[in-house]
């Protein structure tokens, strides 16, 4: 068993915070600049390993939306596939994007179909990856059986 890093430990936790509220940010920010679902995602990703590696992979698996890596990534390609669907309510293509102003009073915020799509990926994204980066690390996790040999060694005495 590998011995504790108590200071990866205490700065796992708001780094962990710092860069998910960096990966929405790059989600939200890529409707008019570069960024959006795909690296919003990877950067979520980090945070995840992060804490994998601080924690152990059961506690960063634990710490996803849905608390599954496999749920994540579905939720993200129902959700990518859901932003398609009111374009057919009115006769359009599948797929094709809705804009408009939610008016909240003292400002009104932008929201499109196009953000509900980069969420989808963002989630699927998350959850692909951290699930993979997540099952690699646990295997180096193992509680030292893997250090000790699969059979004795030959000895010499019957050798000629």
């Amino acid at each position: 068993m590998k011995g504790r890093i108590v200071i990866l430990e205490v700065v796992a936790r708001p780094l962990y915070w710092l860069i998910l509220a960096a990966s929405v940010w790059v989600l939200l920010r890529g409707h008019n600049e570069p960024g959006g679902g795909f690296i919003g995602g990877l950067l979520a990703v980090t945070a995840s390993v992060l804490w994998a590696v601080a924690h152990g992979s059961a506690a960063a698996a634990r710490r996803l939306p849905l608390g599954d890596p496999v749920l994540l990534a579905a939720a993200g390609v129902l959700v990518g596939a859901a932003a398609g669907i009111p374009a057919l309510f009115v006769g359009e293509a599948y797929l094709t994007h809705w804009w408009g102003a939610l008016p909240l009073g003292f400002t009104s915020v932008k929201v499109s179909t196009v953000l509900v799509f980069d969420l989808g990926v963002y989630l699927c994204v998350w959850g692909a990856l951290a699930g993979y980066a997540l099952a690699l690390l646990s295997v180096d996790e193992g509680d030292g059986a893997a250090e000790a040999p699969e059979h004795e060694p030959l000895s010499t005495e019957g050798r000629r």
